[in-house]
Parts: structure tokens; C-alpha cells; sequence
């Protein structure tokens, strides 16, 4: 930001749209190892941005190119505990030729920005971004310390990122009792006079797995009793088509009892077909809690037409519900039976908060202040979040990313999606909410 530009009291509404789209601009894909560009430039941007309004960014890379940019925000009371804003700045990889607009852009078209990460998350980075430098310009302090941390390495599960802080530089953290970031804040429109936002409290834990099965390797052409590619293929059929039992946790009772309010009906978890039908562009995200789930995504065997390979492998991603893990590995080794190897590629914890206290408060009235329709609930992610990192310190972690969506938008389809995109609109409101947010936290 130039002198001239703080000469002209920019706010964080004017500028969030050029941070979310310079963001989307910075190729930061990560494909599960190192051979994506990294997170480096990115990392450097944040500091720059950070730097420009006075605080004293510092980057740690964990490996060549893969770097995360935190610093510290005093409060007006530093005796209070500290908040911690996290947000990663990794995408995961697309493919410009299935995309209306180039996929790292940032393109501004039909009222929303464009580009892999604009809902996933540089939307949110963006958004706090802009108010920190709108309130460090104005010379505003938060009420607490604030930690800022943009990371690397979310997208493959936070080891170069949050996980590499948390092991090694946890003193950043010091003082620190609760954390916000993605996936959670966004708007369910039930009817006019009422919207919902979604506060992410849990979220699933992770077995992504390496199904191994050994036979006997041999000639293409003869009667084979003991191939590999068979026996593996029909565990994971097997298990691609199990339907695990519905479960429902705390915060899932809790979402589905807040939504039969809204809708003045019961929801029956038991009927998903039915509860899910209610929940329009919400019920891929929503169907995903109500159970264990494991998917196959990857399949490996042979080098040659008519050689009957000795291995043949799977990758699964399987996902459990809080409370739930010890089930889960049991199921799947009943599915998969006693010739398949089951080994862990990165597992993680699930986790799960109350949805109550003085943060919860401050979620409510800031999205209130700026949608009078607005009533805050709980729900549960399916997939997985730096949070998990955060949550060995024993930081007490929300999704809360406030967007006002339009109803028609899918949401939920624009994580990992083609055409992913976010309103201009809902920008601008996120920076308002989370204004808000900052000073009544």
C-alpha cells in the first residue's frame, strides 16, 4: 500500500477483491510432494502486505519452497488469551482446459472472482488480510493479541505447514486458547426471513491408505488362480460400495435440530434420503457426516499386457467420525478380508468443540449486525483442516469464514471444483463480519 493510497483512506472493502484476485495469481498447487511450485512466493506476498501496515512478519520454509508467514498482532490487553486467525495459502491442482476463466487468473466475471483457491481457501486469506491492514492503517488494535498464520502444505495434510510449526516453532503459539479459519461462516438460505451460517465445530479425521495385495506373478495366458489385479479389485469393490451405518454425533444432532427448526419440520438422520433432499447445495457437505466414509481414488498393477503381475495396489481415502476411528479399521478389514495390506499414507484425528462461549457470541452478533436474517449453527466438516494441527496445543478451533452466498450458488461443489469462484459481494461481507468479529472477541 503507497502513501498515496493511505492517503486516500483505502478500506479493506476497497482492496479485498485485488488481494483475493493477486492471490489466485500466485500458482501454488500442491500435488502431495514437493514437485508444485511451493508456497514461497506466497508466503513472501503475505509478509510484504503485513510488513507494509508495521507488524514484523517472519517466513519459516520446512523444506525448499514450502513456507509459511506468521506474525503477531498486540492487543490492547496482551494479558488476555490470544486469538489465532489461520489460513493456507496451497491449492490443490487444476486443469485450465475444463475452466470458463484461467484457473489462477483471478479473473472478476458476472459479479465473482475466479480461480482454483477462491473459496479454498484465499477468499478467507484475502479477506483478513484486508482487515488487518484496514485496522493497522486506522490505527484500530484488537481487544487481544492476534496470531496470523498463513501456511503451507493444508492441501496434503499441514506436515511442511502447520504441523512442521506446531513441532517445531510452538512458541508462536504461546497464549493462544482459540483459532478461526475455513470452511464454516457461509450462508444457507432457508427463506427470506431466514439465513443460516454455518460455524464449523468438528470435523472428520483421515486413514488415507495404501491397499496392498501380493500374489502370484505368471504368464498372461495361462488359468491363474492367484492374481493380485482380482483379489484387489474386488476388496475394493467391495469396499467402494459399502454403506457404513449412519452416526450421529453431538454436533450433527445439533445442526439437524437448529435446520428442523428453520424448516418448522423433524429431520430423521435415520431417512438420509429424505433429510438430505431438504438440504439443496449443503447436502454434499452435510451427507458426508452422518457416517464413516472410505473412497477408492487410486488403482496400480502390472507393466505388460500379457505378465500377470506379483502386486497389485489401491490408495483409499478414508474419512471417520468423531468417536468413531476404532469402528471404522474394523470395518475395513472386514471388507477388505485377510489378503489385503492395510497401511496408513497420513492419518489424522477427528475433532470436535461446544458450540458456546464467548467466541460463539461474537460470531452470532457480527453476522447479525450485517444480515439481520442471520442465526449462527453448528455443523461438522467431512473433510479435514489445519485445526487438527492447532488442536495438539490445545486450541479450540471454528471454521469461520463469513460469506453471504446467493441460494443458487453450489458451494459445496467449488471445493476442489471446476469453476471455482467467489462473490465480490460475499467478500465485502466477510471483511465487515470479521471487523466485527475482532472487536467483540
Amino acid at each position: 500500500m503507497s502513501e498515496t493510497d493511505t492517503a486516500r483512506n483505502v478500506t479493506g472493502e476497497d482492496e479485498v477483491v485485488d488481494l483475493c484476485r493477486e492471490l489466485i495469481q500466485i500458482d501454488t498447487s500442491n500435488y502431495g510432494d514437493h514437485s508444485g511450485p511451493g508456497e514461497r512466493k506466497a508466503a513472501e506476498y503475505v509478509a510484504e502486505k503485513l510488513a507494509e501496515v508495521g507488524l514484523e512478519p517472519r517466513i519459516f520454509e520446512s523444506h525448499p519452497g514450502r513456507a509459511s508467514t506468521v506474525a503477531r498482532i498486540e492487543g490492547e490487553d496482551p494479558s488476555r488469551p490470544a486469538l489465532l486467525i489461520h489460513g493456507h495459502t496451497d491449492v490443490v491442482p487444476a486443469n485450465a482446459d475444463d475452466w470458463t476463466h484461467h484457473p489462477f487468473s483471478g479473473e472478476v466475471a458476472d459479479g465473482c472472482v475466479w480461480g482454483r483457491g477462491a473459496v479454498d481457501m484465499k477468499d478467507m486469506d484475502a479477506m483478513t488480510l484486508a482487515v488487518v491492514r484496514d485496522r493497522l492503517r486506522s490505527g484500530r488494535k484488537p481487544p487481544r493479541d492476534i496470531v496470523l498464520a498463513f501456511l503451507a502444505d493444508e492441501e496434503a495434510g499441514g506436515t511442511y505447514g502447520a504441523r512442521h510449526l506446531v513441532d517445531h516453532h510452538r512458541d508462536l503459539f504461546d497464549g493462544v486458547t482459540e483459532a478461526i479459519s475455513e470452511v464454516g461462516g457461509f450462508s444457507f438460505t432457508v427463506s427470506e426471513e431466514r439465513r443460516l451460517y454455518l460455524i464449523q465445530t468438528a470435523e472428520k479425521g483421515m486413514h488415507w491408505m495404501k491397499l496392498t495385495v501380493a500374489g502370484t506373478a505368471g504368464h498372461g495366458s495361462m488359468i491363474h488362480r492367484d492374481n493380485a489385479i482380482t483379489e484387489l479389485s474386488e476388496a475394493v469393490a467391495r469396499l467402494g460400495r459399502h454403506k457404513f451405518p449412519v452416526r450421529v454425533t453431538k454436533t450433527t444432532r445439533a445442526f439437524l435440530d437448529e435446520l428442523g427448526d428453520a424448516l418448522g419440520t423433524e429431520l430423521d438422520p435415520e431417512d438420509m434420503e429424505s433429510t438430505l433432499a431438504r438440504l439443496g447445495g449443503i447436502a454434499k457437505l452435510i451427507g458426508a457426516t452422518l457416517s464413516n466414509t472410505a473412497n477408492p481414488t487410486q488403482l496400480g498393477a502390472g507393466y505388460k499386457v500379457n505378465v500377470i503381475p506379483g502386486e497389485a495396489t489401491a490408495h483409499v481415502d478414508g474419512r471417520f467420525l468423531p468417536g468413531f476411528e476404532d469402528e471404522f479399521l474394523a470395518d475395513l478389514d472386514r471388507i477388505l478380508g485377510p489378503k489385503v495390506r492395510r497401511e496408513d499414507v497420513h492419518a489424522d484425528k477427528a475433532v470436535e468443540t461446544t458450540f458456546d462461549g464467548a467466541l460463539v457470541e461474537a460470531m452470532q452478533s457480527s453476522l447479525l449486525a450485517e444480515d439481520p436474517t442471520a442465526k449462527a449453527i453448528p455443523y461438522m466438516l467431512s473433510g479435514g483442516t489445519d485445526a487438527k494441527s492447532f488442536d495438539d496445543l490445545g486450541i479450540r478451533g471454528f471454521g469461520f469464514a463469513p460469506l453471504k452466498l446467493p441460494p443458487e450458488l453450489d458451494f459445496a461443489g467449488m471445493f476442489h471444483g471446476v469453476d471455482e469462484r467467489v462473490p465480490v459481494d460475499g467478500l465485502k461481507f466477510g471483511v465487515r463480519v470479521l471487523d466485527r468479529f475482532i472487536d467483540a472477541s
